[in-house]
């Protein structure tokens, strides 16, 4: 293992060349995980062709790396999965960091299979939490056997790599002023084209918007998953301006759409605050508000698992409490603080 050291967080870019926020959050972590480390170098890989590099080495640097890795060449503006994997395998094998890490979106659960396949190293997908063991190896975190445990996972193979759920860390400044730059020339590189994109359909947002974009989220449950209840939990998201969300058990009822969907095999939320309603607390649909910064449960059940992830709990039926709350709420917004 002499041979390896430092952390490497894939950097993946927008189609307007912005960096992905998950991308971001992982660079975050990694300067922390790498003080456990002795403070090993962290390294931001950027693949792709973008006209001004300037701003997203500023925001690398910003966000605390101390090396930015630009791989760049006319044949990978767009992303296919051959010719990032070859550039990305390449660039590692040269910089050989211990640990890799990528965001767990649509691309980096498409990119990572087939850098770790190349590498013959193991990858750990979809964590939900990442540290550095008592030996100095990557431990990480994410649910498993159908989201009733959480499992930590050590790779015995080197470079270490895991993908990570978006929204699982915060992305926060830690300014490097010595960060350093390299260029790789990749003119001389061949890449196979075996995949050519003809055209890019971009899909428009539901009418629900983004979870992620919201400070306060009202989570709905199967307990509350019927006409009444949906109409009753659209009104306090209303009168509070939140998104509303569901988890899993409400949408296979039919009542929410699976974009919608909280939790192990939906999004990954961060909100100030979570409202969860008639939600009874799975490990599934913890794992996807864990991180929120206040949690209240509104259930009947006193015993729900969910009031133990609470920060404060209301038990009784959403039904008779959500009208009062609704009340209470537009009197608090119309100045009546003696409501």
């Amino acid at each position: 293992m002499s041979e390896f050291g430092g952390i490497l967080v894939y950097i993946e870019l927008d189609r307007n060349l912005n960096i992905i926020p998950v991308s971001l959050e992982l660079l975050s972590k990694s300067v922390e995980l790498a003080q456990k480390l002795e403070n090993k170098t962290v390294s931001a890989l950027v693949i792709g062709r973008c006209d001004d590099y300037a701003p997203i080495i500023q925001t690398l640097k910003e966000t605390g790396a101390s090396k930015v890795i630009i791989a760049q060449d006319d044949r990978l503006r767009e992303y296919i999965t051959q010719n990032y994997s070859k550039t990305a395998c390449r660039i590692i094998n040269e910089q050989k960091p211990e640990i890799v890490l990528i965001g767990a979106t649509c691309q980096g659960r498409d990119l990572a299979p087939r850098i770790s396949t190349s590498l013959n190293t193991g990858l750990t997908a979809d964590c939900t939490g990442l540290d550095i063991n008592e030996e100095g190896k990557l431990a990480a975190t994410r649910p498993t056997f159908g989201g009733q445990l959480m499992a930590t996972i050590l790779c015995k193979t080197y470079p270490q790599m895991a993908t990570v759920r978006p929204n699982t860390f915060k992305a926060v400044q830690n300014n490097n002023e010595n960060t350093t730059v390299e260029y790789i020339d990749l003119s001389n590189e061949v890449f196979d084209n075996k995949i050519e994109l003809l055209n890019f359909v971009k899909k428009f947002k539901s009418d629900t918007g983004n979870l992620s974009d919201y400070e306060i989220v009202i989570g709905c449950g199967k307990g509350i998953a019927t006409e009444k209840g949906i109409e009753l939990a659209k009104e306090l998201a209303k009168e509070l301006k939140a998104g509303l969300g569901a988890s899993r058990a409400a949408v296979e009822t039919g009542a929410f759409s699976k974009s919608l969907q909280v939790g192990q095999t939906g999004v990954t939320i961060t909100p100030k605050l979570y409202i969860a309603c008639g939600i009874s607390g799975a490990v599934q649909h913890i794992v996807g508000i864990e991180n929120s910064e206040k949690i209240i449960a509104i259930n009947k059940d006193e015993n729900a698992p969910i009031f133990k992830s609470a920060d404060y709990g209301i038990v009784g039926d959403f039904f008779e409490i959500a009208p009062h709350l609704i009340w209470k709420i537009q009197e608090l917004n119309k100045g009546n603080y003696d409501a």
